[in-house]
């Protein structure tokens, strides 16, 4: 797949949030440009100038491992966009078929939540779990989980994922106390993860379908930022239960294709405890009428059969 673009803009972003007196260097008279120079960012990687601006310009390809890191050393990358200059790389090689042949590698196969997976989340009733993925789609829930995110998943047009529920649908900014922050982390990862599979179509389709329908995105997006979900505190307000200040983990699972467990906790003796309590108690009764008023369509069902089919009894 043809990055450049991906590459380019990314470059000159953090070639343009470098200041001089940051990178140790001198400045003369006014500058025109908001960070470093071209030439200022090759002396500082140890390369051309003429160099420095064809992997500029895009050109990633066959580049070796010393010459990124003598780039991202220049450019004062951390660790998260060190990774992503890596995955842009590695996009920029042969393409995902002719990598697979070269590796020997199965056909790449869509991760889904193992089973075991699945019952332990499910058997964390009293902190809300789930299963996403890369993508911010949530895969699996528990009750507990599917009852925090209520209004996420009472919106058929969000189909389970973070991103748009926070960006799409109007009760993400009441959601997510601190959204803009939540909403620069949920694009920097989806900016990772399209460094990591630019062949990944709805991927590509998520983001293309965020930048048309949310200005906020859009602008997000434009500014190249990368970052990963890791342990963090979530504040949220929730329409039933109100306020509530979570800790969020965030466990990968190996081997299971960008698959992570994402578990809620509450520090003891808190409000948002009590909180999550009462929560619990609430989607436990909601699932119990649930099953009650299946049972009563099911017997609905099994009277209207009944007295609906012919008699076969002569007269």
């Amino acid at each position: 797949m043809d990055n450049r673009d991906a590459v380019s803009a990314f470059l000159r972003s953090r070639r343009d949030k470098i200041t001089p007196e940051r990178a140790g260097l001198p400045t003369y008279g006014q500058r025109r440009v908001p960070g470093l120079r071209r030439g200022e960012v090759a002396m500082l990687a140890g390369m051309s100038v003429e160099y420095y601006t064809r992997l500029e310009r895009g050109s990633l390809k066959g580049v070796s491992d010393s010459v990124l890191d003598a780039l991202a050393q220049a450019l004062r990358l951390d660790d998260n966009e060190r990774m992503y200059l890596y995955d842009l790389a590695r996009a920029a090689g042969p393409p995902p078929e002719t990598r697979a042949r070269q590796r020997g590698a199965r056909p790449t196969v869509r991760p889904t939540v193992r089973p075991s997976v699945a019952r332990i989340i499910e058997g964390m009733p009293e902190l809300p779990a789930a299963v996403m993925n890369n993508r911010l789609d949530t895969l699996a829930a528990n009750p507990l989980c599917r009852a925090l995110y209520s209004e996420m998943y009472a919106d058929p047009t969000c189909r389970a994922n973070v991103a748009r529920f926070a960006f799409l649908n109007p009760a993400g900014r009441r959601f997510y106390a601190d959204w803009e922050p939540m909403a620069r982390f949920a694009v920097g990862a989806l900016r990772i993860e399209a460094g990591r599979n630019p062949d990944d179509r709805e991927l590509t389709n998520l983001i293309g379908e965020l930048s048309t329908r949310s200005d906020a995105f859009r602008v997000m997006w434009g500014s190249h930022d990368v970052h990963v979900f890791r342990e963090s505190t979530k504040r949220l307000n929730h329409p039933l239960v109100g306020d509530l200040e979570l800790d969020q983990e965030t466990m990968s699972l190996p081997d299971e294709g960008g698959l992570s467990v994402v578990v809620y906790s509450a520090p003891p003796n808190t409000p948002a405890e009590d909180g999550l309590k009462l929560l619990a108690g609430w989607s436990a009764t909601a699932a119990q009428d649930q099953d009650q008023d299946q049972d009563q369509d099911q017997d609905t069902d099994t009277h209207t059969e009944s007295t609906s089919r012919p008699s076969t009894r002569r007269p």
